[in-house]
């Protein structure tokens, strides 16, 4: 049976935009990456940052509990002549029972909110390196940004044919932001009393220009809003949205500036 992560694999891999540069650059000189690590993408998706990391690394285990995600990531790991990434299926609880090798550098994207974060951590703990360590990336709200109207024209077609309640899996509508920076707080302090409570973080502004097929696959690729939830109405969704869109600018260019953050979690020096 499809489940709204399935129907929306294939969107998630084409339309949710990379991370920045800069993150990756980071990793390379924090982790000391030369193509001797061993890296393990946590909640992997279809591989948004297992992907980029696999020429810096030894190999990659990319881990997920949706089989249709580790197929889309399969399926780009080929096209991009990619052999050194082993797509595994298993959730945040299977960490300690996939007799991983050691790992030099564990990543976690959004995925890290729906997880089991003090276990995890704690999990995590017995499957790093001795100077291994975790990076949590995610978009978060600017301060004082204005919000783009041409979002507000995607929030009224989406609650025309959603309602109001229609948000991805935890609640929130935005497939690349989170509802507040209380969790990015939440994050902070629960990895200062972890095993890995030597914490940095790091931020970068992100401009993401978009056309108007780009906002509608956006859309497609949010487990609340994807074709297995729309069904029928999955066609109608992406026309009115499009008609709706040009309206507002006939331009065709929709543009975006996120926020990115990170922390790099190591254990405390000795």
């Amino acid at each position: 049976m499809s489940t709204p992560f399935a129907s929306a694999a294939p969107y998630y891999a084409r339309y949710r935009p990379p991370y920045p540069r800069e993150f990756h650059d980071l990793l390379a000189d924090r982790f000391v990456l030369d193509g001797s690590q061993t890296v393990l993408d946590l909640g992997a998706g279809p591989g948004t940052l297992a992907l980029p990391l696999a020429p810096l690394a030894d190999h990659v285990y990319a881990v997920d509990p949706e089989p249709a995600m580790l197929a889309e990531g399969t399926r780009l790991a080929e096209e991009r002549g990619l052999t050194n990434i082993s797509w595994l299926r298993g959730d945040d609880a299977a960490v300690t029972r996939l007799c991983l090798p050691r790992i030099d550098l564990c990543v976690i994207g959004r995925a890290f909110r729906r997880m089991d974060r003090a276990r995890v951590l704690t999990d995590l703990d017995e499957v790093l390196a001795p100077r291994g360590g975790l990076a949590v990336v995610a978009g978060l709200h600017r301060p004082g940004a204005r919000r783009p109207a041409w979002l507000t024209v995607v929030d009224e077609v989406r609650a025309r044919f959603l309602g109001t309640g229609g948000a991805d899996g935890d609640g929130r509508e935005d497939a690349e932001i989170r509802d507040d920076g209380e969790d990015w707080v939440e994050l902070g302090d629960l990895l200062a009393k972890s095993p890995l409570s030597r914490v940095e973080t790091h931020q970068w502004d992100q401009t993401v220009r978009r056309t108007v097929d780009e906002v509608v696959g956006l859309q497609l690729s949010l487990p609340s809003s994807g074709p297995a939830v729309r069904g029928d109405r999955t066609a109608a969704f992406g026309t009115e949205l499009r008609r709706a869109l040009l309206d507002h600018d006939p331009g065709g260019t929709y543009v975006r500036t996120l926020r990115i953050g990170a922390a790099v979690a190591t254990r405390p020096r000795r």
